[in-house]
């Protein structure tokens, strides 16, 4: 979920991999934001634009996580939007080493259009109140999660959880409601 800690641990992972003499591709689901027309056509405050328009998944797929599968040459794209000015981004091909690990993070990764994209998934847990409060720290947004303005995310990410189920996709769930103390739940 949004205030979860997915990049941070991401970021903290990327290192102690590089640190191992692995070399790391890092991206984030952001990177592949839809564009405002298609992002927004249901509406801004609409759940479900935001659940299901918000990223081009058939392009994260065909530029990023597809050429990481058995066999595929690693050529690859880590972004195609950028959303700070809310534009498209055209970089050229990057590729990667064969022994590359690509750490990707983000919100709604476990849908059915990614099945069978990620070899080992990590499931960040933290009740709404502590995500929230956390987004309001770093972004200035309500900390209620039921306040108005937070109806698009909150319902959007119950969609999410109610439709895939991605606690039960993950093979490692880390309770991190207090990120200083998180807790391992499964396995």
């Amino acid at each position: 979920m949004d205030g979860a800690g997915k990049t941070t641990l991401a970021d903290e992972l990327g290192v102690l991999l590089q640190r191992a003499g692995r070399p790391v591709v890092r991206a984030s689901v952001d990177g592949f934001h839809h564009p405002p027309s298609v992002r927004h056509r249901r509406g801004r405050d609409d759940p479900d634009g935001f659940y299901l328009d918000s990223y081009d998944y058939p392009r994260l797929r065909a530029e990023l996580l597809d050429p990481f599968a058995p066999g595929r040459d690693r050529r690859h794209r880590i972004r195609i939007h950028d959303l700070a000015p809310d534009a498209p981004v055209v970089e050229p091909l990057r590729r990667a080493r064969r022994d590359a690990v690509l750490l990707v993070d983000g919100i709604f990764l476990q849908r059915p259009e990614l099945a069978g994209c990620f070899e080992f998934v990590v499931w960040l847990e933290a009740p709404f109140e502590v995500t929230y409060a956390r987004l309001a720290a770093r972004d200035g947004s309500p900390s209620d999660p039921g306040h108005p303005a937070n109806r698009r995310y909150l319902e959007g990410q119950r969609r999410y959880l109610r439709e895939c189920s991605p606690q039960e996709c993950a093979h490692v769930v880390v309770d991190v409601t207090d990120v200083t103390a998180p807790v391992i739940l499964r396995p």
